[in-house]
This record gives structure tokens, C-alpha cells and sequence, in this order.
């Protein structure tokens, strides 16, 4: 599987997490070992596509269907809307080139299930982007986690105002999927710590609720694991909040961990110990060079597709109780 030095990337999307990856495949971004080189892009915008693909030197391909193809590339980088990319990471796979994509790799659990059973069959690298995992949050609470003893319950909450709401796919229904779904990180990063769901109840709420573009999303979900925590999850964006919040608490029989944007703290009785967090910028090289690392010298990633798949079987029974009322068990 381990390919020549400097793998051949291609790259769907011309977005805000395109750029970031063509800006990890630079020359002056790899140091002096230079593992990649971006050689071809696609898009929906011709216009676009041209004009990202002269910044970073890269050939302009007119659609996704050329570029997993095409002879000059290895690795296929898919950074585009979520619902095509299902469709995008099976065409490369059956080209035989090995595939990132960002998360969720499909809207829908089998599809998914399909193409990591596509990849090993092919043997070719699928691997689902989740930086949440190697952000300062993260570690911090993996480091800490001990401290708090038993862990009775957890509150992770992400709320994005923006008015007026941009107007952009990630606020339309069928291309960016159930919202827990298509921001399947704030699941992840909680299955990762507790591991298996017994049960999920979800609500979720629309401006406008009738139609596919939306200005506004609300959604909370309850995940009960089997190791014993009990966790809501709340993710909102749009024009009818008032207020960002990024915020993590963890409750224990020994301590509370609680992380507020890139700050966190230990309180365990009346002692408060302020914990060190490192930030989130360059987390989207990071991964892209891990991903460099394993198909040159086979160093092992951070995360498996297996379990990016268990989390969207979850946000998937989320999105199922939010649409039936009831709580879905999934043991």
C-alpha cells in the first residue's frame, strides 16, 4: 500500500476546508520533506475552480468523475458538500485511489458501512477526517478524565449565531443532512471518551420548517451509555441566536471538568485547578501530514473509519427519534 515520494493529490471542493488543505500541501507547509504535491481540482463552479487551482498551481478538471480517475493522481482529498460526497469517495475507491474525505462520510449509516467495506476490500486507505479529536480540548480531557472518578453525565454545547445566516449548503436540509449528522463531531468526540450507546432521544427544530434552505437550527440530543454517563448534546446555528457557546462539562464522583472555548479547569470540593488547552489552528495540516505519514512510511492514524461509522449509527438514531418522538435503543 506505502506509495512513492511525493504522493499525487487531488482535491474535491473548493471551499473553506479545500483551502485549508491545499495550504497543508504546500512545499514551505511540509518543511524539507516534501510529501505531497496538489496536481488537479474539481468543483461545481468552473469560475471557482480555475481560480483555486492557479493559486496553488494545481490543473483546473471539469468534474469530480475526471479527476478520481485521473492517471497523475494517488490520493483523492473530498472537501464538498455531504451529500455528494458518498457518491465521490465510492467512485475514487473503485478507481483504486485511496481517499480522505471530511466527516460524515455518507448521510446514510450503510451507504457508509458499504464504502469502508469498499476500501478494505481494495485495500486502499479511507480515512474520515475528525480534528476534533487531535485539538487541545480533546487531549486535555483524555488527560484529565481520570481525575473526575466515576462519570455520572456530560454537556457538550455548540451554539454559532450568524446574522443574517449565510445563505451557503451547510444550512439546507438535503445537502447537509440531520443536524447531528452533519456536525457528527460533537457525537465523536463524546463516543470516543464513553465508547457505546445504549440509547438516544433527539428533538430538532427548523426557521423555516417547512422548506429545504433554513435560516435557523436547533437540536439536543441524549445519549445514555453503557459504561454509565448520561450526555446532552445541543448544537444550534443561525439568525435566531444570540450569543456563542462552545462549551464541555464532564461530572464526576470526584471532580467536574469544564472547558469553555479553549479554556478548561478541574474543581474537585472548593479547589479549582485551571487546566492548560492548546488552541484548534493548524488541525487540518496536522491530520492532512498523519495521512502523508501512514501511506509513505505506514505510520498508524489517529482514528479508524470503523469508528466514525459507530457515530454515525448514532447520530443516525438521533435523527430517527426526532422524526418519531421516541427514543431509539441501539443494543
Amino acid at each position: 500500500m506505502l506509495l512513492g515520494n511525493p504522493v499525487r493529490v487531488g482535491l474535491v471542493g473548493t471551499g473553506f476546508v479545500a483551502k485549508l488543505r491545499a495550504e497543508a500541501l504546500l512545499p514551505d507547509a511540509q518543511g524539507d520533506w516534501l510529501a505531497a504535491k496538489l496536481v488537479a481540482v474539481a468543483g461545481r463552479t468552473p469560475e471557482k475552480v480555475a481560480d483555486f487551482a492557479a493559486t496553488y498551481g494545481a490543473i483546473a478538471l471539469d468534474s469530480w468523475r475526471e479527476l478520481v480517475s485521473h492517471a497523475d493522481v494517488d490520493l483523492v482529498m473530498v472537501c464538498n458538500t455531504n451529500a455528494e460526497r458518498g457518491a465521490i469517495v465510492r467512485a475514487a475507491l473503485e478507481a483504486d485511489r485511496h481517499v480522505v474525505t471530511e466527516y460524515p462520510l455518507a448521510l446514510d449509516p450503510n451507504e457508509a458501512a458499504e464504502l469502508v467495506e469498499l476500501a478494505r476490500s481494495r485495500d486502499r486507505l479511507l480515512h474520515v477526517e475528525h480534528i476534533e479529536l487531535l485539538g487541545g480540548v480533546h487531549q486535555s480531557l483524555r488527560t484529565w478524565l481520570p481525575k473526575v472518578g466515576e462519570v455520572i453525565s456530560a454537556r457538550y454545547s455548540t451554539i454559532t449565531p450568524q446574522i443574517p445566516t449565510p445563505g451557503k449548503w451547510t444550512y439546507n436540509r438535503s445537502l447537509f443532512g440531520f443536524p447531528l449528522v452533519g456536525a457528527l463531531s460533537r457525537l465523536h468526540r463524546l463516543v470516543d471518551v464513553f465508547e457505546n450507546v445504549r440509547q438516544v432521544g433527539a428533538v430538532a427544530r427548523y426557521w423555516p420548517a417547512e422548506v429545504e434552505d433554513y435560516h435557523a437550527c436547533w437540536c439536543e440530543a441524549r445519549l445514555i451509555f453503557s459504561s454509565g454517563p448520561i450526555a446532552t448534546v445541543t448544537y444550534g446555528k443561525g439568525d435566531r441566536f444570540h450569543g456563542s457557546q462552545r462549551l464541555l462539562e464532564v461530572r464526576g464522583s470526584q471532580g467536574t471538568l469544564i472547558y469553555e472555548g479553549d479554556q478548561g479547569q478541574l474543581i474537585q470540593g472548593d479547589q479549582v485547578t485551571p487546566l492548560e488547552v492548546g488552541g484548534r489552528r493548524g488541525l487540518f495540516a496536522r491530520d492532512t501530514h498523519a495521512v502523508l505519514a501512514y501511506l509513505l512510511n505506514g505510520t498508524p492514524l489517529y482514528v479508524r473509519p470503523e469508528e466514525s461509522l459507530y457515530t454515525l449509527r448514532v447520530a443516525d438514531a438521533a435523527a430517527r427519534s426526532a422524526n418519531t418522538g421516541r427514543p431509539i435503543d441501539l443494543l
